[in-house]
């Protein structure tokens, strides 16, 4: 292994150890990649790569593969998009920025995680045997959760329980890198993440490989990684990931109940939980019932969408886009371009007693474009009804060819299939709460995932 290879392999790996690690200014220049710690590292991974590929006149790049055949439709469907309405596109301005630039930024972006990174890590794995993918991987991610849930744990004690002696132990921590301590107005726990949503978003993308532990290991201590997720994940009060990563466990839970060998197990997953939440209640059964109780209500949505601001938010921008793509539902209104279309479709009961429409998403002195909430609802604004299912098709063959290789595969391989496919599905739901692409998770699975389907094409001569 040459010795830039190594370097941009480890850089990789300290990457997705800082993965969560967002909760500190960052730098402005990168633009929404400000504060994504890990994202610095993987950014100087790929320069490092580019610069052997120059070196040795070589790159790996997976263009014969449908998966990335598909992406690169995609990519080239957006482009389109805005030659289609290069008309609008140029005469568009909102704060203090124009439709093209809007658009350069915004496609920037996308190739960033689903291009830059993507290649990245292809050429990381490209060597690996699925063995090595499952150990390497799992372990650096175990790493980076046990600090996550070190530093969860502290803030739940402190936030929950009022235990304020624990406050100098936790500001230890400001002297780690990426990390600014800092606790939610709201009391929920954010971990080493900025806020509760950005901490549901790092869970749910390493959930399903936390859950591998439990048929690959031996011994009660196989529990434990599930077990932290699943605290980090109640205590953040995240709703979103309280409902992916509940989807994610049924998944888990329907694939090891049709297998034999492993309803045993299942009965031992639900003892441990029972016994824990037990344990839980004797301990604070008041805050720990209270706060059961405030889990079942947030989830609630019809009654807090009068109650809840950023529910109204949500719901109000996902509406606004829905009602662009109305207007323009077979090419959209360009990539990148919906705000400057759906902020004349804000409804009444959005904007109602809402402080956050008055002083971020029309207020043309807050640069920041307002969020749309739902990558699917921004799509089909933006790329029409052909970007969306070109999209939606990248990532139905990515479940697809996933239960493909949980079937065929062999060994790890068939463990690193089931922890794509709740990864895929866990990631693809999350995307309903979010617009952006910046799930890493998902791009580093899908080179997983063509990597596994060449090697099991070449053992047994099945058509990825």
């Amino acid at each position: 292994m040459s010795s830039l290879r190594k370097l941009y392999t480890y850089l990789f790996f300290i990457g997705w150890f800082f993965f969560p690690f967002n909760d500190f200014e960052g730098i402005k220049e990168f633009g929404e990649f400000k504060n994504e710690s890990g994202a610095f590292f993987f950014i100087a991974g790929f320069v490092f790569l580019l610069i052997e590929a120059l070196r040795i006149k070589k790159i790996s790049i997976p263009y014969k593969n449908l998966l990335f055949g598909t992406l690169l439709l995609f990519f080239a469907w957006c482009i389109i998009t805005i030659l289609i309405n290069f008309n609008a596109v140029c005469d568009s301005y909102f704060k203090h920025t124009g439709g093209i630039v809007r658009f350069i930024r915004q496609f920037f972006s996308l190739l960033v995680s689903a291009f830059i990174f993507f290649i990245f890590y292809w050429n990381v794995i490209i060597g690996w045997n699925a063995t090595r993918i499952l150990n390497t991987i799992r372990k650096v991610l175990l790493i980076g959760l046990v600090f996550v849930f070190f530093y969860g744990f502290i803030e739940t004690l402190i936030i929950y329980f009022h235990i304020g002696a624990l406050r100098p132990v936790l500001g230890i921590f400001d002297y780690f890198p990426f990390l600014d301590v800092n606790y939610q107005p709201d009391g929920r726990i954010s971990s080493v993440a900025y806020e509760s949503p950005s901490l549901g978003n790092y869970l749910i993308t390493i959930s399903g490989w936390m859950f591998s532990y439990i048929f690959t290991e031996k011994g009660k201590s196989r529990f434990i990684p599930t077990l932290m997720v699943l605290f980090l994940t109640f205590f953040s009060g995240s709703r979103t990931a309280f409902i992916n990563i509940g989807l994610q466990l049924v998944i888990l839970f329907s694939v090891l109940y049709s297998m034999h060998q492993y309803r045993g197990l299942l009965r031992d997953a639900f003892k441990y939980t029972l016994l824990a939440t037990v344990v839980l209640l004797f301990l604070n059964g008041d805050k720990i019932t209270k706060a059961f109780t405030e889990k079942a209500e947030s989830l609630n949505f019809r009654e807090n969408l009068t109650k809840s601001v950023s529910n109204q938010s949500r719901f109000g921008m996902q509406y606004a886009s829905l009602q662009v793509f109305k207007d323009h539902p077979i090419t959209g209104v360009g990539f990148g371009q919906e705000t400057y279309y759906k902020r004349f479709y804000y409804p009444r009961w959005a904007k109602k007693d809402n402080y956050e429409f008055k002083l971020k998403y029309e207020n043309k002195n807050d640069r920041s474009f307002p969020t749309a909430y739902n990558i699917y609802t921004r799509l089909l604004a933006e790329t029409g009804i052909i970007g969306f299912l070109i999209f939606s098709s990248l990532i139905y063959l990515c479940i697809k060819k996933a239960l493909l290789v949980w079937k065929k595969g062999m060994d790890e391989e068939k463990t690193l299939g089931l922890i794509l496919i709740i990864s895929f599905a866990g990631l693809s739901l999350n995307w309903m709460q979010t617009d952006f692409f910046r799930q890493h998770g998902f791009w580093l699975c899908m080179a997983i995932l063509i990597k596994l389907l060449g090697d099991i094409k070449k053992r047994n001569k099945i058509t990825p």
